[in-house]
């Protein structure tokens, strides 16, 4: 059984299948998806769906793209939100310097506010970084008693190496299938087996051969074969160390 701790079942790519699909991913093999919020309304969505299926799980925050959009008073209906049976982790959180869709100074003001939130409530959080490794390791530096995950991790093994120094977890997506994936390779081999979690990012990073259209939790087995092949173990217990990951980072019983 395979846990997705990353897929965004509420983007509009799923609206024709969404609750048939979802409804069977157990029968597939899929135990475990956390759906991530990022912004208020995607947030309730998550929280929505984590209500509707025994499988799924939630988080609540403000992805770097949308903070800009953030009004008076999200920070603390986000902390309500927190308080949901099943909401696991404040995120996905995070700077991307890559597109700026918001502001620099803002991404960074509000990736400490909702590492205060993850602080304030005792939950990890789910990290989003794309060419803002150093503003990020600041920031993951000055709340060393706030550990998570960096979500489709894609930087340097020197980053990969301090953010697991300092208790963090790394995810992979599809990308690690690909011909030019060689420094994820590197990490993988590298990290300690017990601090690697997988993801889809559904419905985003779809592994080969379906490079290119949509992806679900169904081609996690994809990910996880990679990893099996470069960590030389059998593709169960691939599964079942990664599971294992993901409940404990989120406190899933």
């Amino acid at each position: 059984m395979y846990f997705d701790t990353h897929a965004h079942y509420d983007n509009p790519r799923f609206d024709l299948d969404r609750r048939a699909l979802l409804e069977r991913l157990p029968r597939l093999g899929i135990s475990l998806v956390i759906n991530p919020g990022c912004d208020m309304a995607t947030s309730r969505t998550a929280v929505g769906f984590s209500e509707d299926y025994p499988h799924i799980y939630a988080t609540v925050g403000f992805h770097p793209h949308y903070t800009r959009s953030m009004q008076e008073g999200d920070l603390e209906k986000l902390e309500a939100l927190t308080r949901r049976p099943k909401v696991v982790a404040v995120g996905e959180i995070g700077l991307d310097y890559h597109y700026d869709h918001s502001p620099r100074d803002v991404q960074r003001r509000c990736f400490r506010q909702q590492m205060d939130i993850a602080r304030k409530v005792d939950m990890p959080t789910i990290v989003h970084q794309r060419e803002a490794a150093e503003d990020t390791l600041a920031v993951l530096r000055d709340y060393r008693d706030v550990i998570g995950v960096v979500h489709c991790f894609s930087g340097s093994l020197e980053v990969a190496k301090e953010m697991l120094d300092l208790g963090w977890y790394l995810s992979f997506t599809g990308v690690i299938t690909y011909k030019n994936a060689r420094r994820s390779h590197e990490i993988i081999r590298y990290m300690p087996k017990d601090r690697l979690l997988l993801e889809t990012d559904a419905p985003y990073m779809a592994p080969e051969p379906n490079r290119g259209r949509r992806c679900s939790s169904l081609d996690l087995p994809e990910i996880a074969e990679a990893v099996a092949e470069l960590w030389g173990i059998t593709l169960e217990e691939t599964a079942r160390q990664t599971t294992e990951n993901g409940k404990r980072l989120f406190r899933i019983e």
